[in-house]
């Protein structure tokens, strides 16, 4: 089962979700941490890295003998990547997604790819839980092909949480695609029931099963749990706003170990996304 743990803006707690559900899962379980741009998992899962690799992503190459800058490629380009001049072709590098589109259209086959080093790949373990996360490498732009190459990393059997990035942009889809459940992480505030209304849009046009945590519950109204009742959104579990909680996340510390009762919440939050997911394929089985 891949979980992907998301949220609508940062800080509401999505990695503090993410690592203790690692933590605690009795399972074989693989954590990989999507957010590439500022990756944390590692903080407080402390694995010991055993490999890291370069990832590259491509980026087109115009040979300028052959082009007659007819300007297909800039026509399919959603991007605005390419430009076609007087003097030849421009390629935006940070623009560039990748998609190949420019290759496939070009009648004169002047158009092929390069890689281009975006980051690294990064492979490790700490007891039972395995560890992944992407990097990506400081002035680059484009993060979804890192992400994409952390999610090919993941192993086929067992439980994988994914950690991926606040907000509802290309790495977040990228990170949420494909996956059998997503876990929105909220906070009882008016920023953060706006950034939720917009990760519940994103998620169901995505087609994933979704459920919602209430971090630091008791700071604000009920403005979040009724738009929850409202759209017929499961609250799966609610993170109470506990001193101890924030301290022992300023040190570095799983909560699941070092805040009474934590555990057992954690526990149960798994095992409401595990049932669910077994309930939908006894479903679909007609059982």
């Amino acid at each position: 089962m891949k979980i992907v743990v998301a949220s609508g803006k940062g800080g509401t707690g999505k990695t503090t979700v993410a690592t203790n559900l690692a933590k605690v899962s009795p399972m074989a379980t693989c954590y990989a941490d999507c957010d590439v741009e500022e990756p944390d998992g590692h903080i407080f899962l402390e694995p010991r890295i055993t490999s890291t690799r370069r990832v590259s992503r491509p980026l087109p190459k115009v040979d300028e003998a052959v082009c007659d800058r007819c300007g297909k490629c800039v026509e399919v380009c959603r991007f605005n990547a390419i430009a076609v001049i007087q003097t030849g072709v421009m390629i935006f590098e940070d623009l560039c997604h990748g998609c190949g589109g420019c290759e496939i259209v070009c009648p004169l086959d002047a158009v092929s790819e390069i890689g281009h080093e975006m980051g690294v790949v990064e492979k490790g373990k700490n007891g039972t839980v395995d560890f992944i996360a992407g990097r990506l490498d400081i002035g680059e732009s484009i993060t979804s092909p890192l992400v994409h190459a952390v999610k090919k990393e993941l192993p086929e059997d067992g439980l994988s949480i994914i950690d991926s990035a606040p907000g509802t942009a290309c790495p977040v889809v990228a990170a949420i695609h494909g996956a059998d459940y997503c876990v929105l992480v909220t906070e009882p505030t008016p920023f953060g029931l706006n950034d939720l209304i917009l990760a519940v849009e994103m998620t169901r046009k995505l087609g994933v099963p979704f459920g919602v945590v209430i971090n630091r519950d008791g700071i604000g109204n009920s403005d979040t749990e009724d738009y929850c009742k409202a759209e017929g959104i499961r609250i799966l579990a609610r993170i109470p706003d506990d001193r101890k909680i924030a301290e022992a996340y300023s040190r570095g510390e799983m909560i699941v170990d070092a805040v009474p009762g934590m555990r057992q919440l954690f526990l149960n939050l798994l095992n409401q996304i595990t049932s669910r997911k077994e309930s939908r394929a006894k479903e679909k089985a007609g059982t």
